[in-house]
């Protein structure tokens, strides 16, 4: 089954208008909102279980060496429902999701968490979930024959987008960071492969500001979340633990709040389900900032009678150091229409959360610790009840965060485990093992 007979639209978020799916455009002409990727799935026919056995029949199905790289994706194994508008033979791929869902009983008691699962996106090509929608965004850009792409980015998107863009013949990634602001291993992502790297004397948000003037001025497409195209690619995290769970809906997704592109997507792509049988109930979705960063939150408390905006401050969770989130809009969306919650960690919280995490084996980074920190808060309080099945999203690798990570073991903290310095001597090791 391909995307044929399955029209797309653009349609604005704020007030209506819709546009033809194959104008390159990120936002509204009529009053400047964001876009909806709209996808007519009910017309290729089928019923929820019939997509659920379809989806089933790729994931088992045997693979070989020659296998493409799109049919052993965990994001293209549900390719009519991602993007019919794409042509198959147009897709990049590395391939990217099939992450795993984990089931980290000793983390989740010591949580008061008995239920908890953790989906993996750190398992992607480039230790992130922006995979998933750069695989998308990426291959549109391909299809509509567009060779200049950019982003500003806290560091995995440009990782991301220089990376898929390298297996485009002639395409060039334009990445815009904040200078000093990223770290080292997600820099070099960018110039490995082999991306246009401009460090400014900025934030994220000038960063973005910056792109966004860029894009209006030149021939190069945008790959923000801000795009609508790649968040399509992001509502495959929800849909592939729901099928990990035996298409189980879990009574929580918590997910960590930056650009707020993720609970968007996440959230876009359950009320797709939902609309389309494969689902049959709603589960709730929790989105946890840093307090250094939480203007979601300081919206969320008012009600979201106000948007709040601020300058961000100093977190180990950098990916998610962001004061201004582009996809606002959207996720408040989510939040409202899935009961949804949003909440705030403090520093020592999410970096006590990572450094239990990864003592239990799950590489976690400090952006996705805040998720876990917010799940076990959320828990403490009340919110989560003891019995929820609880899908905490891990969006990077902890292999990302190298630096924060050391710091935190050199600290004083409550998982402290700094390396022991001895004389190169049997007798010294023998004593430090006691």
């Amino acid at each position: 089954m391909s995307g044929a007979g399955a029209p797309s639209a653009f349609r604005c978020v704020a007030c209506g208008a819709r546009y033809p799916i194959s104008e390159v455009r990120t936002s509204c002409g009529a009053c400047g909102a964001l876009l909806d990727v709209v996808p007519d799935i009910a017309a290729f026919g089928l019923t929820g279980a019939a997509w659920r056995d379809l989806f089933e029949a790729r994931r088992t199905a045997p693979l070989s060496p020659a296998t493409p790289a799109r049919e052993r994706s965990g994001v293209w194994r549900f390719r009519e429902h991602v993007f019919p508008a794409l042509p198959e033979a147009g897709i990049v791929s590395k391939p990217e999701g099939a992450t795993r869902l984990y089931a980290p009983e000793a983390l989740g008691e010591e949580l008061g968490l008995p239920h908890l699962r953790v989906k993996h996106e750190g398992e992607n090509p480039t230790l992130s979930f922006k995979d998933r929608g750069m695989t998308v965004g990426v291959s549109w850009a391909r299809h509509l024959g567009l060779t200049d792409v950019a982003c500003a980015s806290t560091g995995d998107t440009s990782a991301a987008l220089a990376a898929y863009a390298a297996e485009v013949p002639g395409m060039r990634a334009i990445v815009l960071l904040p200078d000093a602001k990223i770290t080292g291993e997600q820099l070099s992502q960018a110039l490995h492969y082999g991306a246009t790297t401009l460090g400014l004397a900025t934030d994220f948000d000038g960063c973005m500001r910056l792109v966004a003037e860029l894009t209006a001025a030149r021939p190069v497409y945008l790959l923000n979340s801000k795009n609508p195209v790649r968040i399509e690619g992001q509502k495959t995290i929800g849909w592939e633990a729901i099928q990990d769970l035996g298409w189980r809906v879990p009574d929580w997704f918590v997910v960590p709040v930056g650009n707020a592109g993720n609970v968007s997507a996440i959230g876009k792509g359950l009320r797709e389900w939902l609309e389309l049988g494969v689902i049959d109930r709603k589960p709730r979705l929790a989105g946890i900032q840093a307090a250094a960063a939480d203007p979601f939150y300081q919206s969320y408390e008012t009600g979201f009678a106000k948007r709040v905006t601020r300058v961000a401050g100093e977190t180990a969770a950098s990916a998610i150091r962001i004061g201004a989130p582009v996809s606002h809009p959207k996720a408040e969306r989510e939040i409202r229409f899935f009961d949804g919650v949003v909440a705030r960690v403090t520093e020592q919280e999410l970096l006590d959360a990572g450094a239990l995490a990864n003592r239990r084996g799950l590489a976690l980074c400090p952006n996705s610790a805040v998720a876990l920190a917010g799940a076990a808060k959320l828990r403490a309080e009340g919110v989560i009840r003891k019995d929820d099945l609880v899908v905490v999203v891990a969006t990077a690798h902890a292999l990302k965060f190298s630096g924060s990570a050391a710091a935190y073991h050199e600290g004083k903290n409550r998982w402290s485990n700094p390396p022991r310095r001895l004389p190169a001597t049997l007798d010294a090791v023998l004593e430090a093992l006691g």
